[in-house]
């Protein structure tokens, strides 16, 4: 009975759940069209792709973005779990808008922020792609040496489309790769989409709100 009911969670999984919130409030644009960033991934393949459109103009929204980080603007999703239980902004603060190409966008631990991702493109008002690359145990590589056997690898991609109206289509998505490539398939199967799910669209829910009220 019990192998039954496992096995029929995971069908409901594989053809039902998880194909939603792969895309989740993505259009099929969104979903199948180019996304910018592939080059900053070598043999990365396309992420979750998830959506929201926001009552504000981009230039509204830019400088939510790049006050991120856990020493900074928090990641606007449950902060007891991603930013050491530190409230994200509730404001745009002018002492966090300085973020610059290379610059190193940090995470909050128990001994400290840490260095998470680099800022690997950034377009104002119209795209911010954060650059990882970690060993299995999360400790930060450095990207011009070569790759070892294992490691993870991403871009993690925040997209501004201007709509009518004076609105944004905000679009997150990006490209990662994990080696070797059988725990790539189970993680990107079986982990990436219940881990990253939750918290990203808890991003965009209190983006948009947050971003509307300030508006």
């Amino acid at each position: 009975m019990v192998a039954a009911g496992m096995a029929a969670v995971g069908v409901v999984y594989a053809a039902w759940l998880r194909p939603r919130l792969m895309r989740w409030g993505a259009t099929d644009e969104e979903v199948a069209g180019p996304y910018p960033g592939a080059e900053l991934v070598p043999g990365g393949q396309r992420a979750a792709t998830m959506a929201v459109t926001i009552d504000a103009p981009p230039g509204q929204v830019w400088p939510w973005l790049i006050q991120m980080g856990g020493d900074r603007g928090g990641w606007y999703s449950w902060d007891r779990l991603d930013n050491r239980g530190r409230p994200s902004a509730r404001e745009v603060h002018p002492e966090w808008q300085d973020l610059a190409l290379g610059d190193h966008v940090r995470y909050a631990t128990r001994n400290g922020p840490v260095d998470a991702w680099e800022v690997a493109a950034l377009e104002p008002d119209r795209f911010l792609g954060l650059h990882g690359l970690s060993d299995l145990r999360g400790r930060r590589l450095d990207p011009e040496q070569p790759r070892p056997s294992a490691y993870t690898e991403g871009l993690w991609g925040f997209l501004l489309k201007q709509l009518p109206g004076g609105r944004t289509r905000l679009v997150i998505s990006g490209y990662q790769v994990v080696r070797p490539p059988w725990i790539e398939r189970f993680a990107n199967y079986w982990v990436y989409i219940p881990v990253v799910w939750p918290m990203q669209a808890r991003m965009l829910a209190v983006l948009k709100r947050n971003i509307e009220q300030a508006t």
